[in-house]
């Protein structure tokens, strides 16, 4: 084998198995288990004990967790659930998402808390769908119509986020017209790629063989899956686009083309969450605190005090948009999606790294920005679980019927 090192890795594999079996004593405890892991990579990093360093290992397997998760979050796209009154509030709401999040980021420009008001802004107007969708699936509203707008919500900000990213901030170099057309051109074959495979699914013979082989050793059906992610990275990277785009679509085409509504294959998103979540996406959240800049954060009071600027202008930018649920799902389901829709981790991890590397925000902000979403992981999923449970309380409250 290479002159490889292996105990940084074993000791974030711990950090990634004890982390749920804590959590699930304490069950009472509703943290998400994200923010723990990032929490005890810090712990266990440079910055605090020394115990695990990212190394060559930590960090690929770190890279693949990335995409993996970024995969996962487009299979849980659904385009039939963007139409309609959905889709009007969704996309109106994102609209005024964004231009709440220019106005953050010029805002925080002008007080010289960044360098890019516009890299700010794409921060700001992302929604992390990987945190959201278990809390709404542990209050029972992931099927109701507020949880299908969330849903629908976190969605579109996520891939318009990963979009804009892409397009306005990749470490390529090329302009933004040339992006944007670059952009056109990967849409392009990306649908032909996700035709040829829907295409594909249809032949009697393609599909009998799928099924002979997906459940044997050669788990035909998991390694088709992740050969497409690594094919759209790949084709993301030669069009100059940031690789979490191609991870996103990879997840956004398998769910597209595979519906499975002959219930042929029932474990396969199984089997590809079990390798996301249950080895590389862990690694991917311990590294990043391991990789956090503790330091930066604590070396000036000021630093720290942008904690909770970013923290409301998460808030504002994301969670403002929700008012115009309200004549449909009520106050107390408009608190609860403000403060989910306002829920982001990954995406901000991603992009203030990017941020780091083109030198459009110095590190110390980028871990003032991760440590807001930290709080937000930590803090609104909790407040909008207690907003869901007094929803779900007032509904059942039936009047009397007055006796004769």
């Amino acid at each position: 084998m290479p002159d490889l090192s292996f105990t940084s890795l074993a000791i974030v594999l711990t950090v990634a198995f004890v982390t749920p079996v804590a959590l699930g004593l304490v069950p009472r405890v509703r943290v998400p288990s994200v923010v723990v892991e990032i929490v005890l990579g810090i712990v266990i990093g440079p910055a605090v004990l020394g115990w695990a360093h990212p190394d060559q290992v930590v960090k690929t397997l770190s890279v693949v967790g990335l995409a993996f998760l970024l995969f996962l979050a487009g299979l849980e796209l659904d385009l039939t659930r963007l139409r309609g009154r959905t889709l009007r509030l969704t996309g109106l709401g994102f609209v005024i998402s964004l231009g709440l999040a220019m106005v953050c980021g010029l805002g925080l420009s002008a007080a010289g808390l960044v360098k890019s008001p516009m890299l700010a802004a794409v921060i700001l107007t992302a929604t992390s769908l990987g945190l959201v969708l278990p809390v709404l699936k542990e209050a029972g509203e992931a099927s109701t119509d507020l949880g299908q707008l969330i849903i629908a919500a976190a969605s579109i900000a996520d891939f318009a986020a990963i979009v804009l990213l892409s397009l306005l901030f990749s470490r390529d170099a090329t302009g933004t017209g040339a992006k944007l057309i670059l952009l056109v051109e990967f849409a392009a074959l990306v649908a032909l790629l996700g035709v040829g495979l829907g295409l594909s699914g249809r032949n009697m013979r393609i599909s009998a063989l799928l099924v002979r082989l997906q459940d044997s050793t050669a788990e035909i059906r998991v390694r088709g899956a992740v050969l497409l992610l690594i094919v759209l990275i790949v084709m993301a990277q030669h069009f100059g686009l940031e690789t979490i785009l191609g991870a996103f679509v990879a997840g956004a085409v398998v769910g597209l083309v595979d519906r499975d509504t002959m219930q042929t294959h029932p474990q396969f998103r199984v089997k590809l969450d079990a390798i996301g979540y249950g080895f590389v996406i862990p690694v991917f959240f311990v590294t990043s605190g391991m990789e956090f800049d503790l330091k930066a954060l604590l070396a000036e009071p000021s630093t720290l005090a942008l904690v909770p600027i970013f923290l409301v202008a998460l808030l504002v930018a994301r969670g403002a948009p929700a008012l115009l649920y309200r004549s449909t799902v009520g106050s107390g389901g408009t608190v609860a999606a403000g403060l989910l829709q306002a829920t982001s981790l990954p995406f901000i991890v991603a992009s203030t790294s990017i941020g780091v590397s083109l030198d459009l925000i110095t590190p110390a902000t980028a871990a003032a920005f991760v440590a807001a979403g930290l709080c937000s992981a930590l803090i609104f999923p909790v407040i909008a679980l207690g907003a869901l449970r007094g929803r779900r309380r007032d509904e059942a409250v039936v009047p009397t019927p007055v006796s004769a």
